[in-house]
């Protein structure tokens, strides 16, 4: 060992020695904050299913590469951090000895061959995401960059580690070519025997370039490792359990669907014995979320996905699911001195903590942890009212997070708290609660103006208990029920059953609302008073069948979903279809024979709760495709025209997370937004599948002035048309707008 060999050692060992204490130091800290959560016991059933999942959604970048060039530059990125740490470790041995490499693997040629094509690869993939990251730059694009609000500076850093690493990396290779030291053939290592070719043949270029390569690693883990908060270096190592303890390893779409029920002490709520001085209410303080929320929080890598596709955002709204997960972040780690040392308030609002335990708490973390959760600028709020209520809880964060991060859990969370607790929500939504609670629906029609939809048809409608027998119970749904447009969506569904000779009976009067919206704006309360005595009337009308025949079909998708995802959660095992689905079925075998072709082009807009929540995304275009053709084999003149967010990127219409009932005072209508992308089709037609989604397009077609040129109408509408050509149109049966 010469001179150089050993002072490159000892710097190499000094280096290392500090950032890796310093790492240690802050995964403590990290495990800490975490642990500071609410447990969640559910987290650890079906231990295979969730390490294949984690290993499919990591090694395959099964979320990433929907975006094609920057998930693929990511994975090799990715690949790169991995594999190339075996280079970091083999430059330890390099700092010792020009000659030096890694035991026995360190000679093959393969090892040679595939270190150095992920390394060229990795240089290709980080300089495609910088040049992403710079011409993204918030500065230049506000809202539309996906990096607003994202702290900048922390990934060019990691950007430019990544890089400088394998640079430094090829420079170390290319001394060893240089002094006759490398041990790979050109055809295994073109590039490490190319730069060799323009080095000098210097024995001391290997240790100190080795050095440097350990001193760029270690001052990467020196800087994260001082700030804890950084997630877009900490996600490489977080992610991997945060995935892993996702909500539904097994489910496309883990996180959405069903909402987790309200927890206290890691169990279910009962609301009959529940005190709301001994037990939890939703979340009124970080520390209230799960661990499983606090490893969220800690895991966010910044990438703004989630608010690239937030329609809340994207109108204008100050709802960024990253911002609100950044804010709870920050918000966890600054207070957590505070917590770790006993503090804290419990749920009378009385501190836990003696004034000797908290006298040396630092005075930041004492002024942080009296911040209100929720609250606007002058209290001082982690997270302002108008973000938490300008959720449509859609699922489009959750359905882009690369790290499967479960915004709309924590979302609900808080507004349990703050509406069953500080009854503290926009005031127009407590008309559609006090009508849940009086008259079963929102709208506050009387039930016995449930049937009221049945009248003027040319069959008799069956009621449960009338008939002996039946395959489907027709959820007919409040909208349904009440709502002038989605009565005539209801009549079509019946009629197409009727045609294509399905038996089938309503509940009548007998049903109430599903809950859907009490639950989506906070009040769990109201959702299990309704749910509760759904399941009752549902399992009588049920009664003796095993679940794969108690089969409901839904045409709405918030009842769709509340039915078939949460009702088992109260002891209600259903078997449930959205009415797009049941169709397309009818259509494909016969039952239902389209001979009308519909013309001047359809587009479909996907209902949040049925695509993304349910990934029901080909039956409705199934029906709307034999539609458009018309029994002729081909499709008609325009045929079915995608806008361009469609499917998983649907966007959204603006009336779900109850905010059908809350005024749009903010920036652009949501709704409007959506309108115009489907007129820029081109089509005649917007079909939808969900009464909510009918409302909302129809409302912004008429406010664009369009009623004449443009229709909404439910894919079950199109397709009677279709069927049955005589039966008349929606628009000459009333005006859309009505």
């Amino acid at each position: 060992m010469g001179s150089v060999q050993i002072v490159t050692t000892i710097l190499a060992a000094a280096i290392t020695a500090v950032a890796v204490w310093l790492a240690v130091r802050a995964v403590m800290k990290m495990v800490a904050v975490i642990r500071l959560g609410q447990p969640d016991p559910s987290r650890f059933g079906d231990p295979v299913s969730r390490t294949k999942t984690m290993l499919a959604e990591t090694a395959g970048h099964t979320r990433m590469l929907r975006w094609s060039v920057v998930g693929a530059a990511h994975w090799f990125v990715m690949v790169g951090f991995i594999v190339l740490s075996l280079l970091v470790l083999e430059a330890y041995f390099e700092v010792v000895s020009p000659t030096g490499g890694l035991p026995l693997i360190g000679s093959w040629t393969i090892y040679g061959l595939v270190t150095e094509w992920i390394g060229i690869l990795g240089i290709v993939g980080i300089a495609v995401l910088i040049a992403i990251r710079v011409a993204n730059r918030p500065n230049r694009a506000g809202r539309r960059s996906r990096f607003t609000g994202s702290t900048m500076w922390q990934g060019y850093f990691v950007e430019a580690v990544v890089l400088a690493v394998l640079i430094m990396g090829f420079l170390i290779r290319g001394f060893k070519v240089a002094t006759d030291h490398f041990e790979y053939p050109t055809w295994a290592t073109p590039l490490s025997h190319a730069v060799g070719s323009a080095l000098p043949g210097w024995e001391a270029g290997v240790s100190i370039a080795a050095l440097i390569k350990i001193a760029i690693s270690m001052t990467w883990l020196i800087v994260i490792s001082l700030n804890v908060t950084m997630g877009v270096a900490w996600h490489r190592f977080l992610a991997f359990p945060n995935i892993f303890f996702k909500r539904n390893p097994g489910k496309t779409g883990s996180g959405l669907g069903a909402l987790r029920p309200m927890m206290s002490d890691g169990k279910p709520l009962d609301f009959e014995e529940a005190d709301p001085e001994k037990d939890q209410f939703g979340v009124a303080q970080v520390e209230q979320f799960t661990w499983k929320g606090l490893l969220d929080f800690s895991t966010c890598t910044e990438c703004g996905r989630c608010q690239s596709q937030c329609p809340a955002w994207n109108t204008g709204k100050p709802l960024s699911p990253k911002l609100l997960v950044l804010s709870l972040r920050d918000h966890a780690y600054a207070k957590a001195p505070y917590l770790l040392a006993g503090g804290g308030k419990d749920l009378t609002g009385e501190e836990k903590a003696t004034a000797a335990q908290l006298a040396h708490v630092d005075v930041l973390a004492l002024a942080e942890a009296e911040k209100p959760l929720i609250g606007d600028a002058e209290a001082g709020g982690v997270i302002d009212p108008d973000v938490l209520w300008s959720c449509t809880t859609c699922g489009a964060c959750v359905e882009q997070c690369p790290v499967d991060i479960e915004h709309v859990d924590h979302i609900v969370d808080m507004r349990r708290y703050q509406v069953l607790i500080e009854s503290s929500f926009p005031s127009e939504a407590g008309v559609m609660l006090r009508n849940l609670e009086n008259k079963g629906n929102p709208w506050g029609a009387p039930q016995n103006t449930r049937e009221d939809w049945t009248k003027g048809l040319d069959f008799e409608v069956p009621r449960v208990g009338e008939v002996e027998d039946f395959e489907y119970l027709f959820w007919v749904g409040c909208a349904g029920a009440f709502e002038d447009r989605a009565k005539k969506t209801t009549r079509a569904v019946a009629t197409l059953l009727n045609e294509a000779g399905v038996s089938f009976a309503i509940l009548g009067e007998g049903e109430t609302c599903s809950g859907d919206p009490a639950r989506r704006i906070g009040n769990e309360f109201v959702f299990q008073m309704l749910a509760q005595q759904n399941v009752e009337t549902l399992n009588e009308a049920f009664e003796g069948r095993e679940k794969a025949k108690r089969k409901i079909v839904a045409t709405c998708p918030h009842c769709f979903n509340t039915l078939g995802n949460e009702y088992g959660q109260l002891g209600g095992e259903f078997e449930v279809v959205h009415h797009t689905q049941l169709l397309a079925h009818l259509v494909a075998t016969g039952k239902l024979t389209p001979v009308q072709p519909v013309d001047g082009g359809v587009t479909y807009h996907d209902p949040c709760y049925l695509g993304r929540h349910n990934r029901v995304f080909t039956p409705p275009r199934e029906v709307l495709g034999s539609a458009i053709a018309g029994g002729s084999g081909g499709a008609a003149d325009g045929g079915l025209v995608e806008m361009p967010r469609n499917s998983e990127r649907s966007f959204c219409c603006g009336a779900g997370g109850a905010r059908m009932w809350m005024e749009e005072r903010i920036g652009k209508r949501i709704n409007v937004d959506r309108v115009e992308e489907a007129m820029s089709t081109g089509a005649r037609t917007v079909a939808v599948g969900c009464p909510f989604c009918s409302t909302m397009l129809s409302d912004g077609v008429n406010g664009k002035g369009a009623g004449e040129q443009v229709e909404v109408v439910d894919v079950a509408s199109v397709l009677l048309r279709s069927v049955k050509p005589e039966q008349p149109t929606a628009s000459a049966q009333e005006p859309v707008g009505n």
